[in-house]
């Protein structure tokens, strides 16, 4: 979550208010569809491979899967660690950003439950 916002916090922001300048980031990462699902799938199993956050997902292009993880991989939330074997092996894992974000969702995904909002 590098991408900086152009906007500039307000003085009120340092009379305990927050600045909204940051959301910017964060609503770059959960507004990608099924990025929040990926970083869950992650941070639930212990360094999963791809074709088990593929498998987790349910019907899910494969391409668009590969190209949240790289997106999130960028963005510093999740690494991939790739083995020098054959076949190749590769897994993922939460930073520890990516961590701190998973725990910091954990709420609203537990909200998200409980009302089950699902439009389908």
């Amino acid at each position: 979550m590098e991408k900086r916002s152009h906007a500039k916090c307000s003085p009120d922001s340092a009379m305990g208010k927050i600045c909204l300048c940051p959301l910017e980031g964060v609503i770059d990462v959960v507004s990608r569809k099924w990025a929040l699902q990926i970083i869950a799938i992650i941070g639930n199993d212990t360094n999963p491979r791809y074709n088990v956050i593929l498998q987790k997902l349910g019907n899910v292009s494969p391409k668009i899967v590969a190209d949240r993880l790289k997106e999130l991989e960028k963005w510093g939330l999740v690494k991939r660690k790739a083995f020098a074997e054959i076949p190749p092996r590769v897994e993922y894992s939460l930073t520890e950003n990516g961590e701190e974000f998973r725990s910091a969702i954990i709420p609203l995904m537990r909200w998200a439950s409980k009302y089950n909002l699902n439009r389908k």
